[in-house]
Order: structure tokens, then sequence, then C-alpha cells
């Protein structure tokens, strides 16, 4: 049975191999260089450091994938706006995980008091992510064409949005 729960500092290694696993093979991200396990795991700091959710998607206790949020961009007025990433291990793909990665990192996000979530999916051709996040009620909001070059090709970014909570219905609890 999959588990979701937070991520711990013993999830690093299968983390940092799992994407590792995307930088080299992937096009969902366009990090051309795998991250060590140090890179990783300031990382997740980084995010817990901001009240961002770090999750993991487990079987019998194996890592299959981990999902986090950060803020889109540092300027202060996109505190409340965040950008997800979801990985999964090779093996775990197409069996649901993803969505049920990206619907908890909702969740908790939204507790967090992000308002906006917004999806910033490397490659066009990339159906699977661009399907879990279609899935999840996001909305297609363009596409940057050929701004990444990765693996002796251009590479487009597909954006998408979803509005958590009350989203732009009113202003945010801290404002």
């Amino acid at each position: 049975m999959l588990k979701i729960r937070s991520a711990t500092d013993t999830d690093i290694p299968a983390i940092t191999e799992i994407y590792a696993y995307h930088v080299l093979h992937g096009t969902g991200t366009f990090e051309t260089e795998a991250p060590s396990t140090a890179d990783m795991a300031a990382r997740r700091a980084d995010v817990l450091g901001k009240g961002l959710p770090y999750l993991v998607l487990e079987r019998d206790g194996v890592v299959l994938g981990f999902a986090y949020c950060n803020w889109f961009k540092p300027r202060p007025a996109f505190r409340y706006s965040a950008e997800d990433s979801i990985y999964l291990a090779p093996q775990a793909t197409g069996q649901g995980g993803g969505r049920l990665l990206l619907a908890e990192l909702m969740a908790q996000a939204e507790r967090a008091g992000v308002r906006t979530m917004l999806a910033v999916i490397g490659d066009s051709a990339n159906r699977g992510s661009i399907g879990v996040h279609r899935s999840a009620g996001f909305s297609h909001i363009g596409v940057m064409h050929s701004c990444g070059w990765k693996f002796e090709r251009w590479l487009d970014v597909v954006m998408m949005e979803r509005s958590l909570g009350r989203g732009d219905s009113c202003p945010p609890a801290s404002a």
C-alpha cells in the first residue's frame, strides 16, 4: 500500500537517487548535473525552514517518490504562490503515486498559507506531469518555447496553475 508522509533526514539518500535519475535521464528538470546528498539535504532544509511541506511516497518502507513546494519567486509579493515539484522512481510511474503526492502537497501547502500553486513543467512532451496536474484541477496558462537546452535539443516549459483555498477571493490573513 502506498503511504505519504513528511520526509526525514534518513530519506535523503533515496530522494537524491530518484532525483539523480531524472537529472540524468529526464527532461522534467533542467538540471544537467545530479546534486549530492548534501545538496539535497540543504534544499529540503530550505523548504522546511520556510514552513512548506516536503513529502515522500513509500511502499513497504521503500521511498518511491517525493514532492515539495517552494516559493515561486523570492520577492515578498510572491509569498502566497508556490511552485510544486514531484519526482517518482522509474518503477513507480503510472501507479497513481504522483496524484497522491500532489493532492497531499496541495492540502499541506494550503494549510501553510499558499493561495496559488504553480506547475513549471519541463518539456511540453512531459505528458505524465501535465496529466497529473490537469487531473488535480490545474489550468494551462502558457508555454515558454525552447527556453531550455538539454540532451542536445530545445525544450519548452509548460506553465499551469491552481488556486488553493480561498485563492484570490480575499486578502490573506497576514496581509
